[in-house]
């Protein structure tokens, strides 16, 4: 066999190979060089002049260059000598197959021209005639010539882009990319669908990388990946890689969570949402029912029947004569509250004691701001299961969190901050793009251009921007401080940036300051490129936020849980909340009216941490875990109504008829 043949079976092998990708195998060229002479069966090889016929500088040059290049199929390396070739040459191949394919894959193939080796080459010998001489030569594609000095550089990047893909893949477990997608799914991770396509990506690489045995195959698949998006390739390098490392390390759920957020989140978010996944729940129960609270976790909606006439501070008097009866009062005309303002004032511990015995009956009007006080009392399905809370009864309650109008929820949801000493909110519900504006004193503006004020005044909920995301859309400024803010006049107004839509139009907004809630609504579309003022209000050190005038205070009517607004509604009874009843007080009281008609119409939490026995806080994340998932079953009997807690200051309008009547304001 001529070499002109061997030449041209590297060359089809070499064209076979393009399509697999290109890489180098970890073979020094003086090697190379040294195996290709030596691997000559005896007699193939003969002397010319002084050198073997096959020892030229065009070949050495060659062999150096390329005889290392391999592809990578089916885990396994192949060659530019893998080609048939057969006669003597065959050994030749051979030998130089099995010296590069036991090596393994040092980087990427680069060349910094467009073609190796050299097709031919002449000599004039001494009779004046001309001899030519074959050599290795190839045409290489595009993809693998590049610049010299830009080599090195492209090699780096390549190593580099290989060990943290292996890396990634051998430390980082498939269970906590399955939890951290499962996070996301819940919307429990800031900024984290940013890093849907990366994680199933990379969970895509690591169901092939699992099936691997050894590592050199290991090796060879990270570098038939390389060029997979950065984004999977070096997820491990990433904040969600450092989640995903925490986590396949063994560091606890919220903590590695929390340093993923320090990373990515605002200094002001706050996590909307708790840190649940089904390998949690399922380890919960499993302890849940190791300590045997597995039936005090069943939990249903409280009626009257549970309850003892010693935990009642007020019953209605049809209330009183069949304590399982829910008469359905028909809704009254909706009442302006403003026209009651001037009522008799009174604080709620003076009203339970003074007021209350001698009344025999009792209705309250339910406002718009009062959404959030909505409440339930929950009851265990199983009256004999063990008691797991502070207090002597089996007894919960829980507030409303997922009104689908409850402004403070959504602004949670979105990661906006909701306990500064000042929220300003808005909310809306089509695609419009509208836009919360604040001008503080001294006229600067916080908006979404200048999110930031020099006093601490903040935007850090932004929605439908650039096109419509949602029709549960919240804006929120908030001041965290109250020794940072300006004294004098703000100006709280939305603007319509883009109207997009005629449907569900209008808005509600609400501003918040230690407690005392402020509630607004627009009922009418905002003109497109037009302002709306919500409220002027003054600021002081002394006084703190008083609205100087505002929109309407009370918004349109409307129904929530079974109730319309603005109307008087009778009270069935009224009591303390479980953790204050047979005369033990354990934690902050709460003040339960319950209304005839009032349903929660979806499922309420069945309890909550903070009501859980001091001996079960070893298991309190267990019971966290459990807690959100466990809820009650919807049902239309049920004990629910407004609830108002000790340390927040509130109001309530109300109307006692007895031996007297009389229209009373309580406060709290």
């Amino acid at each position: 066999m001529m070499f002109k043949q061997f030449n041209v079976a590297v060359g089809k092998q070499f064209q076979s190979m393009i399509t697999t990708g290109l890489y180098r195998a970890n073979v020094d060229k003086d090697k190379l060089w040294e195996t290709y002479l030596s691997s000559f069966p005896k007699g193939s090889n003969p002397i010319y002049k002084t050198r073997t016929e096959h020892d030229c500088s065009c070949c050495r040059h060659f062999v150096r260059t390329m005889g290392a290049v391999v592809t990578i199929v089916g885990n396994e390396l192949v060659t530019i000598w893998d080609g048939a070739v057969g006669g003597a040459y065959q050994a030749v191949s051979g030998a130089m197959a099995e010296l590069v394919r036991g090596a393994g894959v040092e980087n990427i193939f680069l060349h910094n021209e467009r073609t190796a080796g050299t097709a031919a080459s002449r000599q004039l010998l001494e009779d004046k005639t001309v001899k030519t001489w074959d050599h290795f030569f190839l045409n290489l594609p595009k993809e693998v010539v590049t610049k010299g000095e830009d080599i090195g550089p492209k090699l780096n990047e390549a190593r580099t882009t290989h060990d943290v893909m292996l890396r990634g893949l051998e430390d980082i477990t498939a269970e906590s990319v399955d939890e951290v997608l499962e996070l996301i799914a819940q919307n429990s991770l800031y900024r984290g669908e940013e890093n849907t396509f990366a994680l199933n990506g990379f969970r895509a690489l690591q169901r092939e990388f699992c099936g691997l045995r050894t590592k050199r195959e290991k090796d060879l698949f990270a570098w038939l990946r390389i060029k997979e998006a950065a984004s999977v390739s070096r997820i491990r390098n990433t904040a969600i890689g450092t989640l995903l490392t925490d986590l396949s390390n063994g560091v606890d759920l919220d903590a590695a969570v929390a340093s993923f957020e320090s990373k990515v989140a605002p200094m002001n978010y706050k996590r909307p949402t708790a840190l649940i996944t089904k390998a949690m729940i399922k380890k919960a129960q499993e302890k849940i029912e190791e300590i045997g609270f597995a039936t005090a976790l069943e939990r249903r909606y409280a009626t009257l029947e549970d309850i003892t006439v010693n935990n009642i501070l007020f019953a209605d008097r049809q209330t009183r004569k069949a304590m399982n009866v829910f008469d359905r009062l028909a809704g009254g005309v909706a009442e302006d509250p403003k026209k009651l303002a001037k009522v008799e004032e009174i604080g709620v511990e003076d009203f339970l004691t003074k007021i209350l015995p001698g009344a025999a009956s009792l209705e309250i009007m339910v406002e718009n701001r009062h959404s959030a006080n909505l409440v339930s009392l929950v009851a265990p399905v199983d009256p004999t299961a063990p008691t797991m809370f502070k207090w002597p009864n089996n007894f919960s309650w829980s507030y409303t969190g997922d009104l689908a109008d409850s402004i403070k929820e959504r602004v949670k949801r979105a990661g906006g901050r909701i306990d500064a000493y000042l929220r300003c909110s808005l909310s809306w519900f089509n695609f419009d793009d509208l836009d919360l504006h604040l001008i503080e004193p001294g006229d600067n503006e916080i908006y979404y251009a200048n999110k930031v004020s020099r006093s601490g005044g903040q935007l850090d909920v932004d929605m439908n921007a650039g096109h419509g995301t949602t029709r549960g859309a919240v804006e929120n400024i908030f001041y965290p401080q109250r020794s940072q803010m300006a004294e004098g006049t703000y100006t709280l107004f939305v603007h319509n940036f883009c109207r997009r839509e005629t449907v569900d139009v209008g808005f509600d907004a609400e501003i918040e300051s230690e407690g005392t809630l402020h509630s607004f609504s627009h009922v009418k579309a905002v003109p497109d490129q037009e302002r709306i003022t919500v409220a002027k209000f003054r600021y002081s050190h002394r006084n703190g936020v008083e609205i100087v005038r505002s929109l309407p205070p009370a918004q349109s009517s409307k129904t929530v849980w079974n109730i319309q607004t603005h109307t008087f509604r009778k009270v069935n009874v009224v009591m303390l909340s479980p953790n204050c009843w047979d005369g033990r007080a354990v934690g902050n009281r709460h003040y339960f009216f319950m209304l005839d008609g009032c349903r929660n119409e979806g499922v309420a939490r069945g309890f909550y941490n903070e009501f859980l026995t001091e001996s079960l806080s070893p298991h309190r994340k267990v019971f966290e875990a459990v807690g959100a998932k466990m809820k009650t079953e919807e049902s239309d009997r049920q004990l629910s109504g407004l609830g108002f807690s000790s340390t927040q200051r509130n109001h309530l309008l109300c109307r006692v008829t007895g031996s007297f009547s009389r229209s009373l304001k309580v406060n709290f």
